[in-house]
């Protein structure tokens, strides 16, 4: 028969057997875990070049479109420019002489307002003696 210290050595065997199988199945899956995860960042890396790239190439489109919008709200501005010159010249050039009609025929109609006045007056007068 076995004595208390051989159960004890033996159990202590069959205990550290047991743990070592378990440390080797949890290696074992670690292994898996980061073989796995080394194909993961390489493909992410594969994928992510071209990624970067139409990402690069579209921020490059972006740059040429601004740069047209640039100049088409240039042009915008300088034909802006060029219609607010023309108005007030249409401005000055209408206004100045309607200005002087307006002022012509306000003249005229207080001149004959005045002589029908006078008029009206004088023939009172003459009714009168």
């Amino acid at each position: 028969m076995l004595t208390a210290g051989e159960v004890a050595a033996l159990l202590a065997a069959v205990v550290w057997t047991v743990l070592v199988a378990f440390l080797c199945v949890a290696l074992v899956k670690l292994i898996r875990l980061l073989s796995e995860t080394t194909k993961v960042v390489s493909e992410l890396g594969e994928r992510a070049r071209p990624l970067l790239e139409d990402a690069a190439a579209t921020v490059e489109r972006t740059g040429t479109s601004l740069d047209r919008v640039e100049e088409i709200t240039s042009n915008v501005a300088t034909t802006t420019e060029d219609v607010s010159t023309m108005t007030a010249l249409t401005r000055s050039v209408v206004t100045g002489p309607l200005v002087k009609v307006a002022s012509l025929s306000y003249g005229v109609r207080r001149v004959l307002g005045q002589r029908r006045a006078l008029a009206l007056i004088r023939n009172r007068r003459k009714r009168g003696r």
